[in-house]
């Protein structure tokens, strides 16, 4: 996993509330176990009709939203079964952050895992967003982990919440394993000063 880095991205809305995993990426995808291609299968049965043509009028279709980097969603984006494929479509279809007022807790932490940011903001900030995406597609918020803020085009910046652990290591661009891995030393470092005691039968 790549450190990381603050970026400013365009946005595209789905401002629909209970947003379920299944519907970011449906149950027949889950077979998968590469992460190749599942962007284009991310909200498949809202993005095409049955013989996969795209539909014109789903945000991610429409040629002005091309390349954005932050989904602006409704409330409880997230919600319904666990399934990494989540995060991984939406980090394949381009989305680098989300933001939402709530998310699941299960696609939260899923989302940190893999370099996704779930982005919770006040009920006023996210209509202004929307709005703004709705109204100018090519208006851009700025991202910064390292400060943990979200800046408007307007330049206000709004901070939002992640929890200590999540962000060193997106900062630092290692998973729950690499952070282990990289206190081997230290480990060997405490067993060495502090051996087993011996016992006697």
């Amino acid at each position: 996993m790549e450190p990381f880095k603050p970026f400013s991205g365009s946005m595209v809305a789905l401002p629909i509330n209970d947003i379920d995993t299944d519907q970011i990426i449906p149950a027949r995808y889950l077979k998968v176990t590469d992460k190749a291609g599942l962007g284009q299968a991310a909200f498949s049965d809202w993005r095409y009709d049955a013989d996969g043509t795209p539909k014109p009028d789903f945000p991610l279709n429409q040629p002005q939203y091309q390349g954005a980097q932050v989904l602006v969603a409704g409330h409880n984006f997230g919600c319904g079964s666990s399934r990494e494929h989540a995060p991984w479509a939406l980090l394949g279809a381009g989305i680098k952050a989300v933001v939402s007022t709530d998310f699941a807790d299960i696609f939260k932490n899923n989302s940190l895992k893999n370099g996704l940011i779930p982005i919770i903001v006040d009920e006023e900030t996210q209509q202004q967003l929307i709005s703004l995406a709705q109204e100018d597609p090519m208006a851009k918020v700025r991202v910064d982990l390292e400060a943990q803020t979200i800046t408007l085009p307007d330049g206000r910046a709004v901070p939002f919440p992640i929890d200590g652990f999540s962000r060193y290591c997106l900062l630092n661009g290692v998973d729950q394993l690499g952070f282990l891995l990289s206190l081997e030393g230290e480990a060997a470092g405490y067993e060495a000063a502090h051996p087993a005691p011996i016992t006697t039968i």
